[in-house]
């Protein structure tokens, strides 16, 4: 079966600042598009004219369709560091219904390959991250396969990214290679617009005909319906709500080893009870 895509799964509005639509419209372009879903992924506030750290929590107030859309809600969040550091906080993050880590290098001093690799990495260790993107772009080298196969081993996603065949310098070839590693390594994709207008939300016309030539297997693409993207969140919901309070245990006391040692009141072996 030819692959298609029902649920857009990286798309902004005016919130983050360099957008030019609002949801609605982002909505209604969907709607006319036949979607049934899209994801709202607002830039994290590292990026300049981006909306506030408490974006996730703002979005509460918003409704579950709009315009006859299912919209789910969270953050593309930026990747600020080579120690893989992103500009959300934790329990923001813990708020989404769904989220994107990228790496910009308007928001980053964008290391080399090696640098690149481990910081993808180690965002991958967060448990609401769901989804690394446009990992194919050029201004951030990384190993490819062992970013691949990481994000695959912890049941997340990569992206196919309809823009960076657009606009991206030399992605033709670097999406051709993330596809191509994607299949051999039987790792799960969602294919996505990134959209900035709303004539954009749902055109991935380029993205699903290089899919074709490549001979993607459709069973791995997760947006190809709403059902397909609702049980992938039905298992990142177990994973998420499995480890939040480790997860946020461990940030609280490693935030407060590192400003008890910065005081000098402790060795840095001996860690008091919470």
């Amino acid at each position: 079966m030819p692959i298609t895509v029902h649920v857009d799964t990286h798309t902004h509005t005016v919130l983050s600042g360099h957008a030019w639509s609002t949801l609605r419209e982002n909505a209604v372009g969907a709607a006319k598009r036949g979607l049934t879903g899209l994801c709202l992924t607002e830039h994290g506030h590292a990026m300049p004219g981006a909306g506030p750290f408490f974006l996730t929590t703002a979005q509460k107030m918003l409704p579950p369709e709009v315009a006859g859309i299912r919209v789910f809600y969270g953050v593309e969040a930026n990747i600020i560091d080579m120690a893989g550091t992103i500009d959300i906080e934790d329990r923001m993050l813990f708020n989404s219904e769904w989220n994107v880590a990228s790496m910009h290098e308007i928001c980053c001093a964008v290391g080399n390959e090696t640098q690149n690799t481990e910081a993808y990495l180690k965002v991958l260790d967060h448990p609401a991250i769901d989804m690394l993107g446009h990992i194919d772009d050029w201004k951030t080298p990384n190993d490819f396969e062992t970013v691949i196969k990481a994000a695959r081993d912890r049941g997340r996603l990569i992206e196919i990214n309809n823009n960076s065949l657009l606009i991206r310098k030399g992605s033709y070839e670097r999406v051709s290679d993330v596809i191509r590693l994607c299949n051999k390594l039987d790792a799960r994709v969602a294919i996505s617009s990134d959209a900035h207008f709303d004539d954009m939300v749902g055109s991935v016309q380029p993205a699903i005909d290089l899919m074709a030539k490549l001979a993607f297997p459709e069973e791995l693409v997760v947006n190809r319906s709403l059902r397909t993207f609702e049980a992938y969140l039905k298992e990142r919901n177990a994973r998420v709500n499995g480890a939040k309070d480790t997860f946020l245990g461990n940030r609280r006391s490693e935030r407060r080893l590192a400003k008890l040692k910065e005081r000098g009141e402790m060795l840095p072996h001996s860690l008091p009870d919470e």
